[in-house]
Parts: structure tokens; C-alpha cells; sequence
């Protein structure tokens, strides 16, 4: 096997399994691959909620043909009100449903808990709506920021490649990654952020990465996993995952180092923690973990400290990583540390 660069774990060059698995799952990729082979379906995006509701602003649900679907609007609260209304849009014009509590219709669409929604959908259909959806994927391979204007009046659609153009404050929300309902007397549109997904690099390829790479995939994590070490870093080891085989100084570079990246140190070796943080403490990553114990850590913290760093920027590390749960072996550090990384992504 080769020793440097980014494979895949099947050894191979292309597309990773656990990109594929989540292609399956999302609602974009599975939208155009549904126009190509049904040429016409229907996508629904929640675009305002209030109350208790699983599924944020943004979240899509794709309807083909024979009530296939694949995403969600309602966490299973309203997706078969949504499937059924899209039959209509279809053959139509976009329609803006609203479900709320305020009368026994809630308990038709499964909404006794409190939420209230309103839900976009849209007819996709022909050339243009395939390049629309093409532009999609193509940002987000490049991990580039695109908002998506809807007037929800007309279904009429413009789409900005960054988003200067509606003013600093609002600019600042949506290249996070918030989309914002815009409502003025006499008119309504959906400014849809469609920012690249949120990716974990994890250092160090033992056991506790082997789980947290499977469960951050599963949540929809973008997940690569660094160690020069090829003992460790094997396609048995990681079903699927993408792994570099350089070392952190090549390989996050490489890669890049954003606002939505979180990387975590795991390898517990002092040259693969010490190159992975003096690049990641000094990068805009909005989560930086180590693992280790606290005497690992003040050993860390001295030699980051000889190296130049400062004391704020080596405060930014979470060490020992994780949230504090009491957990014991590979497992249970695993969970703890993607909630720990969940809970920074929302800066709870």
C-alpha cells in the first residue's frame, strides 16, 4: 500500500464508500440523480419553524415519482402531509405549506408537541434545474459558500456565490451556514445558505478513531483520517473513510483548514500531536481536541509553549478531549468527543 497521500480505504483513487453511503442519504445528490432518471421531482425545504421541531431551517426532503423520498423536513412529524401535497407542485406551481397546533389537524400531521412549520416545495424539472442543482454539488465539493435566493410568491430562484450582497450582518449568518427567512409587507423570500459540510480530521488512527470516524459519518460529518503510521491507518481498519498517509504538516494543508473543520488529535505520539495542533490552533477550526491525560496535556502545553505558541492559543485545545461523562474505554471516549464537537459546532 502506498505510504503518503490521501486514499481512500479501499486503496483505491475515487470516491469513498462513506461519501457514496451519504450521497444515498442526501437530499441533493439523490435529487439529481432522481431528475436524470424520472425528469421531474419535487424537493421541500423547511424554511421557518417556532417551537419544538427536530429539523432546522434548511432541512430537505426530495419526493420522486411512486412516493419515493429520501431526507426530512419533520424528523417523520409532517413527511407524508409533504409527500402528498408534492404530487400537486409537480404538476404545478411551488406551494408554501404551514402546519401548526392550533387545532386538531396537529394531531393529523403528528405535530401534538408544540412545533410549527412552514415547508417550500419545488418542482424540479429540465436543463436548468439540473445546472441548478449541478452548481449545488459543485460548492460543495469545493467547499465554497452558495445562498440560494427564493421568492416564495413567483418560485422565482437567484443564486449568489457568496453572500456580500445582503449587508454585513446578514452576510455574517448566513456564511455560517443559517438560512434566513426575509419578510417584508407584500413579499417573502428564503435565503438558503448552502454551506460546505461541517469535516472532522482526525489524527491518529487507533481504536477510538476507528468508532468516532463510523459515528461521525453517520451524522452526516464529513470525515478524513490522518496517520503516517500504515499499520494503523488500513482499509480494514476503516471501512470507507479517506485516509492520508502523510504527516499532519503535509496533510492539513493539504486538505485545509476552515471555519466549519474540527480536528482532533488521537494519535497520543508527541510529534503527531505537536504538528497537528501548532497548525490547527493557528487556523480559524471552530473545534480543537486532544487526547490524553491531564499530565499528557501539561507536558503538551509546555512543549507548544516553547515552540511559540500562546497561552490563548494553546487554550483553545479541549484536553482531555471530550465532554465529561465519566467514559471508559473506546466506545464511550468516542461519543464523548463527537459531543463535544457537536456541542461546539452550536456554540452551546
Amino acid at each position: 500500500m502506498p505510504d503518503a497521500g490521501l486514499l481512500h480505504a479501499d486503496g483505491q483513487a475515487g470516491e469513498a464508500l462513506s461519501d457514496r453511503d451519504a450521497a444515498d442519504r442526501d437530499a441533493v445528490t439523490v435529487a439529481r440523480r432522481w431528475l436524470d432518471q424520472y425528469g421531474t421531482v419535487a424537493i421541500a425545504t423547511v424554511i421557518k419553524t417556532s417551537g419544538s421541531f427536530p429539523v432546522p431551517v434548511g432541512g430537505q426532503l426530495v419526493i420522486g415519482p411512486e412516493d419515493r423520498f429520501e431526507g426530512s423536513v419533520s424528523g417523520g412529524c409532517v413527511e407524508a402531509a409533504v409527500i402528498t401535497e408534492a404530487a400537486s407542485v409537480v404538476a404545478g406551481q411551488p406551494k408554501v405549506l404551514a402546519y401548526g397546533v392550533s387545532d386538531e389537524t396537529a394531531w393529523h400531521v403528528g405535530l401534538p408537541c408544540g412545533g410549527k412549520i412552514e415547508v417550500l416545495v419545488e418542482r424540479l424539472s429540465g436543463a436548468d434545474d439540473a445546472r441548478y442543482l449541478d452548481t449545488v454539488l459543485a460548492a460543495r465539493a469545493s467547499r465554497a459558500l452558495l445562498v440560494v435566493e427564493t421568492d416564495l410568491e413567483s418560485g422565482r430562484r437567484v443564486i449568489h456565490g457568496d453572500a456580500a450582497t445582503f449587508g454585513a450582518d446578514v452576510a455574517a449568518n448566513l456564511a455560517s451556514g443559517e438560512c434566513l427567512l426575509d419578510e417584508t409587507p407584500g413579499a417573502r423570500r428564503f435565503l438558503n445558505a448552502l454551506a460546505p459540510p461541517v469535516r472532522v480530521i482526525l489524527v491518529g488512527a487507533g481504536h477510538i478513531a476507528q468508532v468516532l470516524a463510523d459515528l461521525a459519518t453517520r451524522l452526516g460529518f464529513q470525515v478524513t483520517v490522518v496517520d503516517p503510521r500504515t499499520a494503523f491507518s488500513t482499509a480494514e481498519r476503516f471501512a470507507g473513510v479517506p485516509l492520508s498517509h502523510d504527516w499532519p504538516e503535509l496533510a492539513l494543508p493539504a486538505l485545509g483548514l476552515d471555519v466549519r473543520t474540527a480536528v482532533v488529535t488521537l494519535a497520543h505520539e508527541a510529534r503527531l500531536d505537536d504538528e497537528t495542533l501548532l497548525l490547527a490552533l493557528r487556523s480559524p477550526c471552530f473545534y480543537v481536541g486532544a487526547l490524553g491525560s491531564r499530565r499528557t496535556h501539561e507536558k503538551r502545553v509546555a512543549r507548544l509553549s516553547a515552540a511559540g505558541m500562546s497561552d490563548d492559543e494553546i487554550a483553545r485545545v479541549d484536553a482531555p478531549v471530550g465532554l465529561r461523562i465519566g467514559a471508559k474505554g473506546p466506545g464511550e471516549i468516542a461519543v464523548s468527543i463527537l459531543a463535544a464537537l457537536i456541542k461546539a459546532r452550536h456554540g452551546a
